[in-house]
């Protein structure tokens, strides 16, 4: 079973964590499958050591234990088929039918050379719990097969099959109690699984939503512009015969409307295709990473409250800068509120026997973007650490002309 992630990114894509949390439900389904398995396999074990205890009988134990282990193998095929139950994948009856054979077969012959009554329909009420019912008739079933089990325990208690002697008992105690124990399991597993359904629902919902804003979004915006230059243009060809001056004025706006609607229509996928700031920080020290360089990242909590428009492009950008001219073995990145904003800060060693390269035309437009951004940036080159340190206000869009020092 695939396991969407609660989360997903603007464009319905589930994040790294997504693979992680379906590895985490086929784990817990596999911890279930074995503690079930664990279970019926210890069950035929001190059966089998029951009646093996019994003196002159060699018939018994060679049908309780291996007839235990072919009935336990057929198990496995009950939970295949519950866990593909529950994954709405279509069954093969046979995988229903020829485990409650093997239960029968199984059953009958155990209880006949044991003389218990309680072996003989403690294997098909086994295989009956591990069907998969509906919630509350499977409830019922437990109770019912318990509480039959339980009967069968006192009538061959009361026949003699078993004394009082608590080691005899053991065996029967622990048949009586263990359809209760798989199916306790098994509930546990269908609590994760609606849980993870109840993921999948949020991340199909949150994926709906994204999409009816971004549609909202563009409907009106387009829908604003397009009627604003049909009526320009309609103007302009009522007034070019009569003022062809002011049809020509029109005309001039209906292309500066059209500038508009193509600029806010950037803008519109520049913000659903932003990448939030914790997400840059780490890519940026993933990559570099990869280049050999040694990196140390300090990441606030909330960075993904950052001013993205603003310190993204600054990221991709320095993280650029350190590869093209560092030529060094570490690096280290922070982003971290600052007094009224946020700081991010790049340094990196430059390796003395590299060739220095003038800085490029790259911080020159960092540096327009983050003064229009209402912020600060500092370049400090002290020959074998350079570094960049970016300042800026918290909320996204900042009025105001920024100090640019180096």
């Amino acid at each position: 079973m695939s396991s969407p992630s609660l989360a997903v990114d603007r464009f319905g894509d589930p994040p790294p964590g997504a693979r992680q949390l379906a590895r985490g439900i086929t784990a817990t389904w596999w911890y279930t499958l074995t503690a079930i398995v664990f279970l019926e396999l210890f069950l035929v074990l001190i059966w089998a050591l029951r009646v093996f205890v019994v003196p002159g009988d060699v018939v018994a134990p060679l049908v309780v234990g291996a007839g235990g282990l072919v009935w336990w193998l057929s198990t496995i095929l009950l939970l295949v088929s519950y866990r593909r139950g529950a994954d709405g994948e279509p069954v093969a009856a046979w995988v229903r039918i020829v485990p409650f054979v093997l239960a029968v077969a199984f059953g009958v012959s155990s209880g006949v050379v044991a003389d218990s009554w309680l072996l003989a329909v403690m294997p098909v009420a086994q295989s009956l719990v591990l069907l998969h019912w509906p919630r509350g008739v499977r409830r019922r079933i437990v109770l019912f097969v318990t509480f039959l089990l339980l009967v069968l325990a006192f009538v061959d208690g009361m026949r003699g099959t078993v004394d009082g002697g608590v080691p005899e008992w053991l065996p029967s105690l622990y048949a009586v109690t263990i359809p209760a124990m798989s199916v306790s399991s098994l509930w546990w597993w269908d609590v994760l699984v609606t849980l993870d359904r109840a993921r999948a629902s949020e991340s199909r919902l949150a994926v709906t939503q994204e999409r009816l804003r971004l549609a909202t979004d563009v409907h009106d915006l387009q829908g604003h512009h397009l009627q604003v230059i049909a009526l320009q243009l309609e103007l302009a060809e009522r007034l070019m015969e009569r003022d062809p001056d002011a049809g020509l004025v029109q005309l001039r706006a209906a292309r500066a409307s059209v500038d508009e609607a193509r600029q806010g229509t950037r803008d519109l996928a520049t913000r659903f295709r932003s990448v939030p700031l914790g997400d840059e920080v780490a890519n940026a020290r993933d990559l570099l990473s990869a280049a050999g360089i040694r990196v140390e990242a300090d990441i606030a909590q909330d960075a993904g409250e950052a001013p993205a428009s603003a310190l993204g492009p600054v990221i991709r950008e320095t993280t650029t800068n350190v590869l093209r001219h560092g030529g060094g073995a570490r690096a280290r990145l922070s982003l971290r509120r600052d007094a009224g904003g946020w700081r991010y800060e790049v340094s990196n060693d430059v390796d003395p026997r590299t060739e220095r390269v003038a800085v490029g035309s790259g911080l020159d437009g960092v540096r327009r973007r983050i003064a229009e951004a209402g912020g600060t940036i500092v370049v400090r080159d002290e020959g074998e650490d350079f570094t960049v340190i970016v300042t800026v206000p918290a909320g996204e869009i900042a009025t105001g002309r920024g100090e640019v020092g180096r």
